[in-house]
């Protein structure tokens, strides 16, 4: 399982490795303050805390623990958000996805869902995972209907796991997808990306 920087495109956007030269759209795409609303880097609704949230994700790159994507809008060309593999372990061949988001005209489309895919079809169909996991705080419910919807299981809550930046303490709940899986999922997720076309 050899994590590396690489580029995934479907349909409707691109992931490409996350780079200093996406700051800009990334900036404007991450203006609304509700888009940080349950995420654990506080609000990064402006140039500078998008660049300290950017080198915090590549030094993250370097250590080998996570691998940051951003989200490129085809028809725009424009960055609309982030994406990412998390706690990355070799050893078990098991990551997590997340850290996500989008900027809101692009939230409650088929970006999330194709993101997803091309995300999983990697993991599993290259990086040869036996296990992708995905974590929402407890109480945003849309992140975890999303993640249901796509067709992960869930697992349960880390009660107490997180203390955000404005000091709240956050349980979070799991949730999974195993190799064995993956060609329901996938076939589910084809199906939603075919009706969203």
């Amino acid at each position: 399982m050899k994590i590396e920087p690489v580029t995934l495109t479907g349909r409707i956007v691109r992931l490409a490795p996350l780079v200093l030269d996406h700051l800009h759209d990334l900036a404007e795409a991450g203006k609304d303050e509700n888009i940080w609303a349950y995420m654990r880097y506080g609000i990064v609704n402006n140039p500078e805390k998008m660049r300290v949230m950017i080198d915090s994700l590549l030094a993250l790159q370097a250590k080998g623990s996570d691998l940051p994507f951003t989200v490129i809008h085809l028809p725009s060309g424009k960055a609309i958000g982030m994406t990412r593999y998390l706690n990355i372990e070799p050893s078990n061949r098991a990551l997590e996805i997340g850290g996500t988001w989008y900027q809101p005209e692009f939230q409650h489309t088929g970006v999330n869902t194709e993101c997803k895919y091309l995300l999983l079809r990697h993991a599993f169909e290259d990086l040869d995972c036996l296990r992708v996991q995905f974590k929402a705080d407890q109480r945003n419910i849309r992140s975890q209907q999303a993640i249901e919807r796509i067709g992960a299981i869930r697992e349960g809550v880390l009660r107490n796991d997180v203390i955000l930046p404005d000091g709240f303490v956050r349980s979070s709940v799991y949730f999974s997808i195993l190799v064995e899986e993956w060609p329901r999922v996938k076939a589910h997720l084809e199906n939603l990306l075919h009706h969203q076309a």
